[in-house]
């Protein structure tokens, strides 16, 4: 059993795995500390950099001779195979750890067997310790290794009577200086931000995170079927990648230096004709194109109408909405049509985190149950 030293130290070390949120894609985020013999805390790091360091070495190579003999405590069961960088239980073998504590086991084939690998070795190795404090920094990379597909966190500032505009289309600002800042850290965590047309049309948004140093900017992602996105839009600046999903059949003659994707589209109900109509594109198809590209987390910005396509998709991991104390009484809600037609198929949500920035509060919740075994 962990002791109370131990349980310390991984609380540490899953507090230096969240240093790297937003930089690590696409591999986990990962924290490490070295106990000597002693129980004395000599040696930390966290995974940085994709293809750099691991947070197992960054943190013996502080420890030094010390770590002989010692224990180290890392998030995740340490790596196994050989990639742009070494398996890091050979490593923790080669300096002398004689016990590893890990919080969560490694759900990647390719990467696990690292605790078994210590084992033979002849470490004492246990594992679970602080597992869902882990898990929850994390949860983008895991979220992706067993489900296939980016983490999404649906975020949407409104007010207290749930718009998210006013009737003439004005939208600046309902949410707080402080809320606003707080979407700028969100992007700064995620490794994509996504957007509709939409939303593009009406605000013209920038994207890109502000106000916070060193940051790896995010991919910026417009979902626009048509491409009807223009040369001049914000996004297309130099400050952040930009990515525009289209239509298989869309002319994107006028973006000729723009990186472009062509997407399947999605279906909607008969049209006049009795042939399915097109309605926007295939959220699936968008998710693994992400992927594809090596982003673990999108934070999806966009409006009811491409909200609704993700929830309809069960693509939506959390929701973070900002509410205002502002009432409005007419204009766009933050959700369109997600498939929900009855009470009995509603997404329903547990509340994980309530805050309270500047005048507004920040509502953190997750689906009660996985989208997809909701009654249909």
């Amino acid at each position: 059993m962990a002791t109370a030293t131990e349980t310390d130290a991984m609380r540490r070390a899953v507090a230096l795995s969240g240093r790297a949120l937003g930089d690590t894609a696409p591999n986990p985020v990962v924290g490490c500390v070295i106990l000597d013999a002693e129980g004395v805390r000599v040696g930390e790091g966290w995974h940085q950099r994709a293809g750099g360091p691991h947070a197992e070495v960054h943190a013996l190579f502080a420890a030094g001779e010390r770590a002989r003999g010692g224990t180290a405590l890392v998030t995740l069961e340490p790596c196994n195979h050989t990639g742009r960088t070494g398996p890091c239980a050979q490593a923790l073998i080669e300096a002398g750890i004689a016990r590893v504590v890990y919080a969560v086991a490694d759900p990647n084939p390719s990467a696990s067997g690292g605790a078994a690998t210590l084992r033979a070795a002849g470490v004492d190795v246990e594992g679970g310790l602080l597992r869902a404090e882990a898990e929850a920094v994390n949860i983008a990379w895991l979220t992706s290794v067993r489900l296939g597909r980016p983490y999404v966190r649906w975020k949407y500032a409104a007010t207290l009577d749930g718009r998210i505009a006013a009737a003439d289309g004005t939208s600046r600002w309902i949410s707080s200086a402080d809320s606003r800042a707080d979407v700028h850290r969100l992007r700064a965590q995620a490794d994509a931000v996504v957007v509709g047309s939409g939303t593009l049309r009406a605000d013209d948004p920038h994207l890109a995170v502000r106000g916070i140093d060193g940051v790896t900017q995010p991919l910026r992602v417009v979902v626009d079927t048509h491409a009807r996105t223009t040369v001049d839009a914000r996004v297309l600046d130099d400050a952040a990648p930009t990515l525009i999903a289209v239509g298989k059949d869309a002319d994107t003659a006028h973006l000729p230096d723009v990186d472009v994707v062509r997407l399947p589209y999605a279906t909607g109900g008969p049209d006049t004709d009795g042939r399915r109509e097109r309605a926007g594109l295939d959220v699936t198809a968008l998710l693994a194109e992400l992927h594809g590209r090596g982003v673990r987390s999108v934070l999806l910005e966009g409006g009811p109408t491409l909200a609704g396509a993700f929830v309809a998709a069960g693509a939506v991991d959390t929701v973070t909405a900002y509410l205002a104390p502002v009432l409005l009484g007419a204009g766009p809600h933050a959700l369109a049509d997600a498939g929900i037609s009855t009470l009995a198929q509603a997404l329903r949500l547990d509340v994980t985190d309530v805050a309270r920035l500047g005048p507004d509060l920040r509502v953190t919740a997750v689906p009660a149950v996985p989208h997809s075994t909701q009654e249909s």
